[in-house]
């Protein structure tokens, strides 16, 4: 039902719920839903236009008489959202989210046992065609929509709803053993305010016979059986993984990690208790710190004797390498848990934006620094891989035998410190761990929050920094079992299984719901609207088929060869893979469960329900000067 605005009306008529403004029209729906039609296809309106809706905004009954029939949700989404202050918080927010310790790690690990430079060819691939198109789209529906993880389905496909549920809780698992990480970095950091760091000498109460300290001024000689000072202190005084007989006996809580993750949560939550206008703010120190930090050991690095053995063996290519299938999935499973769609977060931070930000810059932008960042991790690490293997005598495959964390805490922190100044290396290093993991951190729960607080406003629109209380206590009770003795081997197996194939799986089915249900035409018209321009055949094609094929590819190879968990001679029992499948499961249970709640609570024949389930519920609402319009 529409009628011109421009046709001459009383003003009595004006006033009982419709305003008039030139070149429009207004669209009355049983719903009572209100929606502004521009005649001409604007995308940015000028001045002039923003003025008048400023006008037609103030006292706009038409608004306050159409709400009164809304619930209360509705009415919610009506009121203006919480936007960055900047633009510049936004870029840095993703970019920390993004640039995590997996970047430090992980990457150079991959790189140099998939064939080193050759490795950057199915890594580059997997990025064009996997990774940016998932973290384009994700932005994207972020910045339209502007809702959280679980209330953004209804304008989706309402039936896929169980998949912000799903997020919610893998995002829950990730806090529960990420933030322990940090917890072991914040104890090195803390041992590190010495005159001699604690890991240089085999004299310590936990030291063992087998400690040899091969940069001591004494002619030692490295054995099979030789440790570490550096091993030592990790696994015997920070883990104390002796005092632990495996995931069927942890042992007791350590009081010490106790405290550091107590400590780390508390830094947490008065960073992100306020919304993104505070947390915006710390990513500021958080998201450039690691740079200055990164720089800062990549020259030191380089100084170093040996350091050029270390850059050849990262970056010697094998080329026989690339004809294994094992070397793309790495590849493509490294890109798209670098970039981190599928976590919630993308689209909580994207849904702080104004309606007309170039998203597909920002896209481009935060992934090629995230892409960039992790080439360059590579050589701060391998520069000390060299120089370590220059001081044992050894190839450099010996020495680089370390993997994950125990690369960074064992064989980094033992070249640190045998440099000069080997203290401040350590307080620096240490530190630029944290940062990195604080600000993941800060992106993984707010997309637990934004997502809740969105999904019942009513409830806890008003009382976000009571929820957000909440969820760190439930997150620091949840990683209890991590704080034992035993805990790092909790914490690989919540790496390995409660993360990886869930997400996996959760990215997919959204690739899916928004391409194939929602339609690619129309998430393609909605891009067009934020941002003046419709997004060309390449990007359609990676959204339609492959990225949804990418992440299938990479799914299907985790789960046909699950990986063999092994740590610090610990051999996972068959029994942990099952119950780590069971912890991955639990997530993703909850995608077929709400599709059958669905169908069982929308009334009519299975067909209706299904078209209903399908069809989205609401409209969104699209910026039009000082008021929100639902789009047409």
């Amino acid at each position: 039902e529409t009628e011109p605005l421009t046709a001459k009306k009383d003003v009595s008529d004006c006033n009982e719920g419709e305003d008039c403004k030139e070149n429009a029209l207004l669209v009355r729906n049983p719903k009572s839903a209100l929606r502004l039609v521009e005649d001409s296809n604007k995308v940015h309106p000028s001045q002039g236009d923003k003025e008048e809706a400023v006008q037609i905004s103030n006292g706009y009954s038409g608004v306050q008489s159409s709400v009164n029939g809304m619930g209360e949700q509705q009415l919610m989404e009506l009121e203006d959202r919480e936007t960055w202050s900047k633009k510049i918080d936004f870029l840095l927010s993703v970019i920390g989210y993004a640039v995590d310790l997996g970047n430090v790690w992980r990457f150079p690990y991959i790189c140099y046992q998939n064939g080193g430079g050759a490795f950057l060819i199915p890594y580059t691939i997997m990025a064009i065609f996997g990774g940016i198109p998932l973290f384009y789209m994700e932005l994207a529906l972020g910045q339209y929509h502007r809702n959280g993880c679980i209330s953004i389905w209804r304008k989706i496909c309402p039936i896929f709803k169980g998949i912000g549920f799903a997020i919610c809780i893998i995002d829950l698992y990730v806090a529960s053993y990420y933030n322990t990480i940090m917890a072991w970095a914040f104890y090195y950091l803390i041992s590190s305010f010495t005159a001699e760091l604690p890991w240089t000498s085999c004299t310590n109460a936990w030291n063992t016979g087998n400690c040899t300290n091969y940069f001591s001024k004494d002619n030692v000689s490295w054995s099979p059986h030789s440790i570490s000072p550096a091993e030592e202190f990790y696994t015997r005084q920070v883990l104390q993984v002796h005092r632990s007989n495996g995931l069927d006996d942890l042992g007791g809580v350590s009081w010490q990690l106790t405290l550091c993750l107590l400590l780390i949560f508390t830094i947490v939550y008065f960073s992100i208790w306020k919304g993104v206008k505070t947390s915006g703010k710390v990513v500021w120190v958080t998201a450039t710190f690691p740079y200055i930090i990164l720089f800062i050991l990549l020259i030191r690095g380089a100084t170093l004797p040996g350091a050029w053995r270390g850059v050849l063996y990262y970056l010697k290519p094998n080329w026989q390498k690339l004809l294994a299938t094992e070397v793309w999935v790495d590849a493509a499973a490294q890109i798209f848990f670098s970039l981190g769609p599928g976590f919630g977060v993308l689209l909580a931070y994207a849904s702080y934006n104004k309606f007309h930000n170039n998203c597909y810059q920002d896209a481009l932008v935060t992934s090629t620094v995230n892409c960039a960042t992790s080439f360059v991790s590579g050589f701060v690490i391998f520069t000390v891989l060299g120089y370590m293997a220059e001081m044992r005598k050894e190839e450099v495959s010996e020495v680089a035998k370390d993997t994950g964390p125990s690369l960074l805490f064992i064989t980094y922190a033992e070249a640190i410190a045998n440099m000069p100044a080997s203290t401040f290396f350590a307080i620096i290093f240490f530190l630029m761990l944290l940062t990195l993991g604080l600000d993941s951190t800060f992106a993984g729960l707010e997309g637990v929050i934004t997502g809740v607080l969105d999904e019942f406003p009513h409830v806890w629109s008003k009382r976000r920094e009571l929820f957000v209380l909440g969820l760190i206590i439930i997150c620091f009770l949840g990683s209890i079992a991590t704080l034992t003795f035993g805990g790092a081997y909790v914490v690989k197996l919540f790496e390995e299984y409660a993360t990886g194939p869930a997400v996996l799986t959760v990215v997919f089915l959204e690739a899916v719901a928004v391409a194939w249900f929602y339609g690619i035409t129309q998430f393609c018209n909605d891009v067009k609207e934020m941002l003046g321009f419709t997004p060309g055949w390449y990007w359609r094609v990676c959204w339609v088929a492959i990225s949804p094929i990418f992440l299938l590819f990479v799914t299907c190879s985790f789960l046909s060869n699950p990986p063999e968990l092994r740590l610090f001679g610990y051999s996972y029992p068959y029994w942990t893979t099952v119950v780590g499948y069971c912890i991955g499961t639990s997530s993703i249970i909850c995608i077929p469960i709400y599709m059958v709640y669905r169908l069982i609570i929308t009334p009519g024949t299975l067909k209706e329900r299904i078209l209903k389930s399908i069809t989205p519920e609401t409209a969104t609402e699209i910026p039009f000067g000082d008021i929100r319009m639902n789009a047409v």
